[in-house]
């Protein structure tokens, strides 16, 4: 593990990019749909546009940026690293380049995004409709099984060639429709909305009794997907390997992994709020609604925003005790078992603190799924004098723990150890637990020791990388 909080850096610096693993080279204006986006400039009268492309389609951008150029008149300006993941539409890198509109290139979440118009390109990738409907055949030999149908966004194109091969032969299936953005309105009775899907499932008796057929490879989507609906026998078919399979990862496993960083959150004190989308609608009133829960829960929360989370990273912050990560439902799902500390989601957070919501074995990974009027918010109870409450043991520690909610935190000044003179007013300051824990290192970072350090004249430094400078074994004059 001492190996993910720091490296020398090596294995990026040696790394090779391979090629492009997704546009045909002679078919770039279909792949990238040039006269759709064309269109969506025009029609807006847009005059800068940013284009924003997976690290696997950064090949093209620059032929696709001059063409698109050269098709609308207005500036295209690439999008070169996104802050958060590639799935999302990266609002604040466009909001830098004064962009009016986005260009979303390449697999896509489908979150809704809160300000800028965006138009999602997922790029047209083959799909071999008799493998891929021979193996549904072989996965349901029972004509009459009722079916829902769903798809990588890149597969989408596909769909009604290979329903209208299915159909026939199996008159209770479904397909899902991709949908981009949230339709107006809540959804209708008999109608499923998630995810950037939309499909009936009233005529099929529920959802409870269908199974699921995913067309694409193993990955976010699917998990998100099977996690969502556990309770649906999941079956796949990967377009890459032309292999359809029954998915045999172990749901319940996965659940019960999920419900021990349940546990690791209520034994918590020290909660880190991560900031994983900045783009996505909803995420402030989220931020404020798990900082309000963690009040009421009585323990402390900072709010943190790292860009895209990793084990060094957040090695930083050796005082917080768990994290929960705000991001979308594709990307919140984060195995932190290389992390020095657990990484759970808002709903497993809400699981932990808030007493009024219990587990269905219904799994929500989209955030906004929380928020009030939403179709899974949970109103926080009234509170509960401490000494009503009714006691808690942790299933972990074997300890007592507080497990009630109080509406305001206690009034009473922490002990004489935290407070600390802030300035020459004698002004007293409480030192946060944060606080008081990096006054305890031995080493807290840069400081600009004013006044301290001797000054000195400018030198000629070390030329080349950290790795391997240029007089690397030679001795300095």
């Amino acid at each position: 593990m001492a190996t993910a909080f720091s490296s020398d850096g090596e294995a990026a610096l040696r790394r090779e990019l391979g090629p492009a693993a997704a546009a045909p080279r002679g078919d770039l204006d279909g792949f990238y749909e040039m006269g759709r986006a064309a269109a969506f400039v025009r029609g807006g009268g847009f005059r800068k546009v940013a284009l924003q492309f997976p690290d696997e389609l950064l090949a093209d951008a620059a032929t696709v940026a001059a063409r698109m150029e050269a098709a609308t008149g207005a500036e295209m300006y690439v999008l070169g690293d996104t802050t958060y993941g590639s799935c999302c539409v990266d609002e604040v890198a466009a909001e830098h380049a004064g962009a009016e509109a986005v260009l979303h290139y390449g697999p896509a979440c489908l979150s809704p995004c809160r300000k800028l118009p965006v138009l999602h390109i997922f790029g047209q990738q083959p799909l071999d409709i008799g493998r891929c409907t021979e193996a549904f055949r072989e996965l349901y030999p029972d004509r009459q099984t009722r079916v829902v149908v769903l798809c990588d966004v890149v597969y989408a194109h596909m769909m009604g060639e290979l329903e209208q091969q299915l159909r026939p032969e199996y008159p209770n299936i479904v397909f899902s429709r991709v949908v981009c953005g949230d339709p107006p309105g809540p959804a209708p009775p008999g109608e499923v909305r998630q995810f950037g899907r939309q499909f009936p499932v009233e005529a099929l008796g529920g959802l409870q009794d269908c199974a699921m057929f995913y067309v694409g490879a193993e990955g976010l989507a699917l998990t998100s997907f099977m996690l969502t609906w556990n309770r649906c026998p999941f079956s796949s078919f990967d377009p890459a390997t032309s292999c359809g399979r029954r998915e045999t990862l172990n749901v319940n496993r996965a659940l019960m992994r999920r419900l021990y960083l349940v546990e690791r959150a209520r034994d918590a004190k020290v909660v880190g709020i991560l900031v994983g989308t900045l783009g996505v609608a909803g995420y402030l009133v989220v931020l404020q609604h798990l900082r309000e829960l963690l009040r009421r829960a009585g323990k402390r929360s900072y709010m943190l925003a790292v860009g895209k989370p990793n084990p060094a990273k957040l090695a930083n912050f050796l005082e917080v005790d768990i994290f929960v990560l705000v991001a979308c439902s594709q990307n919140t799902l984060l195995d932190s078992s290389e992390f020095y500390r657990p990484i759970v989601t808002p709903y497993e957070l809400e699981l932990a603190c808030n007493p009024a919501r219990e587990w269905t074995g219904n799994y929500f990974t989209d955030f906004r799924d929380l928020l009030p009027g939403a179709c899974a918010h949970v109103e926080l109870p009234p509170a509960v004098p401490a000494a009503e409450a009714i006691p808690d043991v942790s299933l972990i520690t074997g300890e007592m723990r507080a497990a009630h909610l109080c509406d305001h935190p206690s009034p009473q000044l922490p002990p004489s150890t935290t407070l600390a003179c802030r300035d020459q007013t004698r002004a007293l300051a409480e030192i946060s637990p944060a606080a008081s824990f990096l006054e305890s290192r031995s080493w807290r970072g840069l400081e600009q020791q004013l006044g301290q350090t001797p000054v000195s004249k400018a030198v000629q430094g070390r030329r080349g990388i950290a790795i391997a400078y240029e007089d690397e074994g030679h001795e300095q004059p």
